[in-house]
C-alpha cells in the first residue's frame, strides 16, 4: 500500500505513476472522501473543543453552588457527546472506504524501471551460457517425459484435472533433487534461513503481500474458511514478521522456503496448455529478503545473482530482462526476470521474478525496524524471488539436456542429489 500522506500530499506523482503501468483508476472519489474525513476531523476537534469549554464552565458553576445550570450544561454536554460520537463513526466509514481504495493502488515504478506498453519494451540486460547447436530434432519435454516413463499427464488429468501432473521414478526424484539443491545452495553459500511455513494463509497474510483483494479470484480458497493455498511462499514468509519491530541490525533478514504452488491462473485458458510450464500445482524455493530501505536496491542485485546461480550451476543457458513499467506486478517498483532456454520452442521463458517492493508490502504488514540511534520505527523493504520455481527447472534440463538417443543427460551438479544417476534412460525410469 502507498503511503497515506503520499496520496493527500503528491497525487500527480501517485497518477504518473500508476498511469506509467497503463492502469486507469479513478481518484476523484479518494479526494472527495479525504476532504470528507478532513471536516469531520474539524467537526470533531471543533465540538470537543466545546465540550471541554461546558465541562470546565460545570465544574466552576458546581463550586459556585448553583445548582439549577449545570442541569442546562449537562445536557448541553450530552448533546454534544451524541453529535461527537456519530461525527466519530461517519469518519470510521470513511477512512475504512479510503483505506479499501489505497489497496486497489498498484505500486509505483522506480525511476530506473523502463517505459513501456508490454512484455516487448522489457530491456535485456544479460545473457549466460551457450545454447546447444543439435544435430537432431529435438523433442519438448512432454514427449521426452511420456517416452522415458518419468512424467504422465494422462494420469494426472484422469487423478484430479487439467494443468497437474505425476512425476515417477527418475522424474519424481530430479524434482525432489532440485529442491535439496536449491535450498541447500542458498542457505550454505548465500546465508539464508531455512524456513517451512504453512501452505496455506488467512486473509490478512494475503492483503500484506498485495494479493488481495487485487487477485482473489486466482486463489484457491478453504470452503467455509478465510484460509487461502499459497499461491508462492513468499505469503506466509514475508508475514513471519507481521506486525513487529525488528532491529536495525537484524537488518538483512534472509529466507529460503520451499513450497507447493496453487494458482488458478484465471484468464490464461489456451496459454500454454501443453505441458508444465504453467500449473494449477507447482513446486518453488522462493528467496524472501527484509531490507533496510537504504540497502534495498543492492539486496535485489544480490537476490538476482543468488537466483541465478542456480542456473550457473546446472549450466543451463538463460538471460536476464528488465520488466517494463506496464509489465510490472502490482506489489512491485522494480522487477528482472530471469528466462531460461526452452530448445523445442526455441526461446527463453521465465523462471524466476526478482522484485523489489519497497514499503508497499511492509505497510500493509506493519513491518517496520527502529534505527540504532533510536527514534522512530521505520518500514523495511521487502524483497522476494524464485530461487528457482522448480518445474520450469526440469523443462530446463529435458530440453537442454536431451540426447539424439532420447536420453537426458544429469546436469554435474545434480548428480550426487540423484544418487549417482548420470543419464536418465527408459530403464531408469521404472
Amino acid at each position: 500500500m502507498l503511503d497515506m500522506k503520499l496520496l493527500r500530499e503528491d497525487i500527480d506523482r501517485v497518477k504518473k505513476g500508476v498511469s506509467a503501468r497503463g492502469v486507469e483508476i479513478d481518484f476523484d472519489n479518494f479526494v472527495f472522501l479525504d476532504k470528507k474525513r478532513r471536516l469531520l476531523i474539524k467537526e470533531v476537534e471543533q465540538l470537543e473543543n466545546k465540550r471541554n469549554t461546558g465541562s470546565k464552565e460545570l465544574g466552576k458553576l458546581k463550586q459556585e453552588g448553583k445548582e439549577d445550570q449545570p442541569v442546562k450544561i449537562q445536557l448541553e454536554l450530552k448533546t454534544i457527546s451524541e453529535e461527537i460520537k456519530k461525527l466519530n463513526e461517519n469518519r470510521t466509514r470513511v477512512e475504512t472506504e479510503l483505506r479499501d481504495f489505497a489497496l486497489t493502488i498498484p505500486n509505483i515504478p522506480h525511476r530506473s524501471v523502463p517505459y513501456g506498453n508490454g512484455e516487448d519494451n522489457n530491456v535485456e540486460i544479460k545473457r549466460s551460457g551457450e545454447i546447444a547447436d543439435l544435430d537432431f530434432e529435438p523433442l519438448d519435454h512432454v514427449e521426452l517425459g511420456k517416452s522415458l516413463g518419468i512424467l504422465d499427464l494422462d494420469r494426472a488429468a484422469k487423478i484430479t484435472g487439467a494443468r497437474f501432473s505425476l512425476y515417477t521414478g527418475a522424474g519424481a526424484r530430479l524434482e525432489r533433487s532440485l529442491i535439496n539443491l536449491m535450498l541447500d545452495l542458498h542457505t550454505e553459500h548465500h546465508g539464508y534461513t531455512e524456513t517451512l511455513p504453512p501452505f496455506m494463509a488467512n486473509r490478512e497474510s494475503f492483503i500484506a503481500t498485495g494479493n488481495l483483494p487485487k487477485f482473489e479470484d486466482d486463489l484457491f480458497k478453504i470452503e467455509g474458511l478465510e484460509y487461502y493455498l499459497v499461491p508462492t511462499a513468499e505469503v506466509p514468509v514475508t508475514n513471519i514478521h507481521r506486525d513487529e519491530i525488528l532491529a536495525e541490525q537484524e537488518l538483512p533478514v534472509k529466507y529460503a522456503a520451499y513450497t507447493p504452488c496453487f494458482r488458478k491462473e484465471a484468464g490464461s485458458y489456451g496459454k500454454d496448455a501443453r505441458g508444465i510450464i504453467r500449473q494449477h500445482q507447482f513446486n518453488k524455493v522462493e528467496l524472501v529478503k527484509l531490507s533496510h530501505p537504504e540497502e534495498s536496491y543492492e539486496e535485489l542485485e544480490s537476490l538476482l545473482e543468488d537466483s541465478a546461480s542456480v542456473l550457473e550451476l546446472l549450466e543451463l543457458p538463460y538471460r536476464i530482462v528488465t520488466l517494463c513499467t506496464a509489465d510490472l506486478g502490482f506489489s512491485s517498483a522494480k522487477t528482472y526476470d530471469i528466462e531460461v532456454w526452452v530448445t523445442s520452442e526455441r526461446k527463453y521463458r521465465e523462471i524466476s521474478s526478482c522484485s523489489n517492493y519497497e514499503d508497499f508490502q511492509s505497510r500493509r504488514a506493519n513491518i517496520r525496524f527502529r534505527p540504532k540511534g533510536g527514534g522512530k520505527p521505520r518500514f523495511v523493504h521487502t524483497l522476494n524471488g524464485s530461487g528457482l520455481a522448480v518445474g520450469r527447472t526440469v523443462v530446463g534440463i529435458l530440453e537442454n539436456y536431451q540426447q539424439s538417443d532420447g536420453s537426458v543427460i544429469i546436469p554435474k551438479a545434480l548428480i550426487p542429489y540423484m544418487g549417482g544417476i548420470e543419464r536418465i534412460e527408459k530403464s531408469e525410469s521404472r
